[in-house]
């Protein structure tokens, strides 16, 4: 919104802005924030930063090393729509003040390394990002974990939840909601006051719709843009369907795969490479145009697919979703048109612009800026190393015999199984810095811990199974 500390400070005055909300990610993805008073933000906020204790921050630093600093970015402000006193947001980059340096835990810091490693290659200087963040709206939710309550309960109107409860007789049916049009889809005036919400905060929309799965599943896609600008655009998509959801006396969840039986959320992710202003995944001639440079971009990420699983996939509940039969991508494999493979080309356009690989791994629990930034790692590791181009298919993976299934390899079955892929699988990303040995600990720390406490509880439908033996 603004290139220089001035120019902010210049708004802050002029448009009488009563706070400045301070935003930055933790390693998991969420948005952590706290807010000043305008009169007492100013150009040395900027500059010296703004201090926080990173030791309360899950993943960060030991208590005897807790203080971090913020650095605001005027570049990321928008104005909160959400707030009933006038406040203006700005994400920061993270500083250790003892080295001065960025701190390598910062997934954003992470993203912004990431595009300057691409650069500093000379194989591109910019890679596009064009991710479809997809979430489920519930007129309300309970859930306990309590030892003699282990419960969740859905309720969605769209889903008629309640078979009990009288209706208008229009709901979607499992599997039913592409594209039916009100009044099976609900959640238009929704989703277009979500559109108007994120174009208000610097997220510039191209389309809405509901999607496959019944309980409200919606999807709004952005604009494509670089890694670290896409990336923040997720935390404030994320943000902003939240918020309106809530406004309208409803929640959302990004959740994966929140329901039994239907389609799971995803966030296929379209990207490509650029240098001096040209696309470089387009050859006249190649699969589908498609250039060697970016045949050996999709080698790269389907090797290293099975550790990409634990930054792309990063939930328990991811697994839920990533089973065949579901539209769920599983298969190690690319295909033009073909959304059982996970990479496909799109075939809309036939304008080199528009050239671009489809990974269709990917959910919105992930980090936007370590998933975004860890697929480009990946693929560039395809070109540097000279990996052999993949042999695409054109079948539907989810009718192969079982012996053509068996010569396919498929993305992990569990977290547990994508974090031991990581681990014996990251040199890729530690690569100019990027990735760091310390954020990659910390990172699979957090996750296994989740894992055991999923471990220690029993389920309902271990319940089904088992309570009469």
């Amino acid at each position: 919104m603004f290139e220089t500390p001035k120019q902010a400070i210049e708004f802050l005055k002029a448009e009488d802005v009563d706070f400045v909300d301070i935003r930055f990610s933790d390693v998991a993805g969420r948005w952590q924030h706290f807010s000043i008073p305008s009169h007492a933000f100013d150009e040395d906020s900027f500059e010296e930063g703004l201090g926080f204790d990173g030791s309360s921050i899950e993943g960060f630093q030991a208590i005897e090393a807790s203080d971090m600093v913020l650095l605001p970015d005027p570049g990321s402000a928008f104005l909160d729509p959400f707030t009933a006193h006038k406040t203006l947001v700005l994400v920061a980059d993270i500083k250790d003040p003892i080295t001065e340096e960025l701190y390598s835990k910062d997934p954003r810091g992470v993203a912004k390394r990431a595009e300057s490693y691409l650069t500093s290659t000379g194989i591109a200087d910019t890679i596009f990002m064009g991710p479809e963040a997809e979430f489920f709206v519930f007129d309300g939710v309970q859930f306990s974990v309590d030892p003699y309550n282990y419960s969740f309960r859905i309720e969605a109107v769209d889903a008629h939840t309640d078979p009990e409860a009288f209706g208008d007789g229009y709901w979607t049916k499992p599997k039913g909601g592409y594209f039916p049009a009100a009044p099976v889809d609900k959640y238009q005036d929704l989703r277009s006051e979500m559109v108007l919400n994120l174009e208000a905060v610097g997220v510039p929309i191209e389309v809405h719709h509901h999607e496959v799965a019944t309980a409200g599943q919606g999807e709004i896609d952005m604009r494509f843009d670089t890694l670290t600008e896409v990336a923040d655009r997720i935390q404030k998509y994320k943000y902003t369907v939240r918020n309106t959801a809530a406004m309208m006396g409803k929640t959302a969840t990004f959740m994966p795969k929140p329901i039994f039986g239907d389609n799971g959320s995803g966030m296929h992710t379209h990207q490509s490479l650029w240098k001096g202003g040209k696309p470089l995944f387009y050859e006249k001639g190649g699969y589908v145009d498609l250039s060697e440079m970016a045949m050996k971009y999709v080698a790269g990420l389907l090797t290293h697919g099975p550790a990409l699983a634990a930054l792309t996939n990063p939930t328990i509940n991811s697994y839920r979703r990533l089973v065949p039969g579901y539209e769920a991508p599983v298969n190690l494999i690319i295909s033009a048109r073909n959304r059982s493979a996970i990479v496909r080309v799109p075939m809309y356009s036939h304008s080199p612009k528009a050239k671009r690989v489809e990974y269709r791994a990917p959910d919105p629990t992930a980090n936007p800026y370590l998933a975004f930034a860890a697929m480009m790692m990946a693929g560039l590791d395809g070109i540097q190393k000279d990996m052999d181009p993949p042999k695409p298919t054109d079948k539907n993976l989810y009718a192969l015999s079982a012996r053509e299934a068996r010569r396919i390899k498929q993305l992990p079955t569990s977290l547990g199984e994508a974090l031991d892929a990581l681990e014996k699988d990251h040199e890729f990303l530690l690569e100019g810095g990027v990735f760091t040995e310390d954020l990659l600990e910390s990172y699979i720390e957090i996750k296994r811990e989740e894992i055991a406490q999923t471990h220690l509880r029993p389920t309902p439908m271990e319940f089904e199974l088992y309570f009469d033996l």
